[in-house]
């Protein structure tokens, strides 16, 4: 199979798809690898390590597009990509389709055979693809507060650590996942005074065990999000629900009843996000303030990092990209229920049921479409 790694186009997104070493596993297992020239270089990957591991490269995104059976990236098409898709050519990458209704259609229009990292899930429902960047993505989430919470970024002028004799920044998390576990931890590393929220009372009891009172937990319901959000410095969400649209848990009152220049930095933004004024920003222009409140909803933190997290992605992903190219797309997901998980869109079938109730498209499950699949 030939597979084509493009060179990424979101705003300030310098992430690579695989590293070096996971290229040379793909060449030494028989697969030809495209690279489009430059995509390594935002990662501080040289061409050269790409080209000792047996990659080619062609100079254009269109020459990859149009030259491989398999294309590998790290986030969703851009509507100047959507052109480059074609019928029947595999899309391996973070799509989260159920926030983004105008790729969906082209997915389906084009007949792309769409897989997406977000839905490969493991049977005691971890999803191995996300956990990653949604550890990158949380551990980043803390320090992107703390910076905001300084007065010249619009802040209040609040120290996270604080100092001796005065209080520390009070941080919520929402959710102790994968993102916000790892929120909670840097932020109590950082001397904040740290509440996490959750209604899976074992994802509590699994925070209240590794930190040991360190961190507080509390089980989430109505009242206890308007109190304590109402009080927070910073409010870190990050709710998810695997392939659908992240349940919207802080209501735009509870936003305006917080002090102004307290901070948002909503992790679940690309999934549409937990807090009702939330809306997707960039890297190049993160922030804006509602109701006196600065929001930094960010939908490619990672790509921030983009050193650590290709390794990191590249190290989970690959597994799964190598069976594809060396079984194709059918045979693969009838070998791994857990793979068949991440078939989003396939033949203009949505094939997700999380992507097509959030769209109110027909849902036709995978094994309708491929015998034995799912």
């Amino acid at each position: 199979m030939i597979v084509g790694i493009p060179k990424e186009v979101k705003d300030n997104e310098f992430r690579i798809a695989a590293t070096p070493e996971g290229v040379r596993e793909l060449v030494d297992a028989g697969q030809t690898v495209l690279i489009e020239e430059g995509a390594g270089l935002g990662s501080s990957l040289a061409e050269e390590r790409y080209k000792r591991s047996g990659a080619q490269f062609v100079s254009s995104a269109e020459d990859v597009w149009r030259g491989a059976d398999m294309i590998l990236k790290v986030k969703e098409p851009i509507a100047s990509e959507y052109e480059l898709m074609r019928e029947g050519q595999i899309l391996f990458t973070y799509l989260h389709l159920a926030a983004n209704p105008e790729l969906t259609q082209e997915l389906i229009r084009r007949k792309v055979e769409a897989v997406a990292y977000e839905t490969v899930q493991l049977h005691d429902g971890r999803l191995p693809l996300l956990a990653p960047m949604s550890e990158v993505a949380g551990r980043m989430a803390p320090h992107v507060a703390a910076r905001f919470l300084e007065k010249e970024a619009g802040g209040r002028g609040v120290l996270m650590g604080g100092v001796s004799g005065v209080r520390p920044a009070r941080v919520l998390v929402l959710g102790a996942g994968m993102a916000g576990a790892n929120a909670a931890g840097i932020a109590a590393g950082m001397e904040a005074e740290v509440i996490v929220v959750d209604k899976n009372l074992d994802k509590l009891r699994f925070v209240d065990q590794i930190y040991r009172g360190r961190i507080v937990t509390l089980m989430s319901d109505r009242l206890t999000l308007e109190q304590r959000v109402r009080e927070a410095d910073a409010v870190i969400g990050s709710v998810l629900l695997p392939g659908a649209k992240a349940p919207v848990i802080v209501s735009e009152e509870m936003v305006a009843s917080m002090r102004p220049g307290s901070v948002i930095v909503d992790i679940a933004i690309d999934q549409g996000g937990c807090v009702a004024t939330s809306r997707m920003t960039t890297h190049s222009d993160p922030t804006y303030v509602v109701h006196g409140v600065v929001h930094y909803c960010v939908g490619n933190m990672p790509g921030a990092v983009p050193n650590t997290s290709t390794y990191a992605l590249t190290n989970v992903t690959l597994p799964y990209a190598s069976a594809i190219a060396e079984k194709g797309l059918e045979e693969a997901v009838r070998s791994d229920p857990v793979l068949a998980g991440g078939v989003n869109v396939l033949g203009g079938s949505v094939t997700n049921e999380g992507v097509a109730d959030a769209h109110a498209v027909p849902y036709v499950p995978l094994g309708n479409l491929i015998a034995g699949a799912g």
